[in-house]
């Protein structure tokens, strides 16, 4: 049996040469190919798709402060800056951004649900289902309706759950909350849509529920006590371990 000859070495030399040649040239090519079709006038832009949730902004608002900010074609268009394009535009909490084949991006937009005022009085900023502070222009609409809260830089989240817990055992006795804080020290305060304020002191959502529940349901009964109604309530502190005080209009603090 013969064994193989071995190719001369310039032979071998001119095989790996061509190889190579090849590969260089489907890389040019596929190069090519890709600069043709960042060329394109097919693949330019064209337009632009919103959909979702647009009711706090129109096309004026996305023709000047999203469409300068883009840059690319269809195939060179950076989405993820795309995507953050439309979320610094006010009232906008989340883009979703597609390509549409062959000239077109669609987004679809989520905006900020505000279900609160967020720190003092004359702030645009606020707070969303999430928790979110965000800032925008504040309608009329919307001061005179939403409640404020109060808290730590990054404490929003804790209060918009502690107003979800506690606002509606304040509706079960035909009041709601105006205001809610939390103190630098931990505690939370409430002032109510009659103007009471009503110190609730420390613990969890479901501690203080239970101290106001206990509170609001003997309310009626004390104020009547001293021929009062629970209208007539200044203020309440009800961190006391056994009770709790009352300051009403024209009666000294009772606990």
């Amino acid at each position: 049996m013969k064994k193989p000859v071995p190719l001369p070495t310039d032979v071998r030399l001119m095989r790996m040469a061509t190889a190579w040649l090849v590969v260089v040239f489907v890389v040019l090519a596929f190069a090519g190919l890709a600069g043709w079709l960042l060329r394109h006038p097919a693949f330019e832009l064209q337009a632009i798709t919103v959909q979702g949730e647009v009711d706090r902004n129109n096309a004026f608002i996305f023709r000047t402060q999203v469409l300068p900010k883009l840059k690319g074609n269809f195939f060179s268009m950076d989405l993820d800056k795309t995507r953050q394009a439309f979320e610094a535009v006010p009232w906008v909490r989340m883009a979703i951004v597609h390509r549409d084949f062959p000239n077109r991006i669609r987004t679809v937009l989520l905006e900020h649900q505000p279900i609160a005022i967020w720190g003092d009085e004359g702030s645009n900023t606020m707070v969303n289902e999430q928790g979110q502070v965000f800032e925008a222009s504040l309608e009329d609409s919307d001061a005179e309706r939403l409640p404020r809260m109060k808290g730590p830089e990054h404490g929003s989240l804790e209060v918009a759950r502690m107003y979800l817990a506690l606002n509606p055992r304040f509706k079960e006795s035909n009041m709601s909350i105006e205001m809610i804080e939390l103190t630098s020290r931990g505690s939370w305060r409430v002032e109510t849509n009659n103007g009471a304020w009503i110190e609730l002191g420390q613990g969890t959502a479901t501690e203080l529920t239970q101290k106001l529940s206990v509170f609001l349901s003997t309310l009626s009964q004390v104020t009547a006590s001293y021929q009062r109604t629970p209208a007539a309530l200044i203020s309440a502190d009800l961190r006391h371990k056994n009770g709790y005080a009352l300051h009403l209009q024209g009666v000294t603090t009772v606990e």
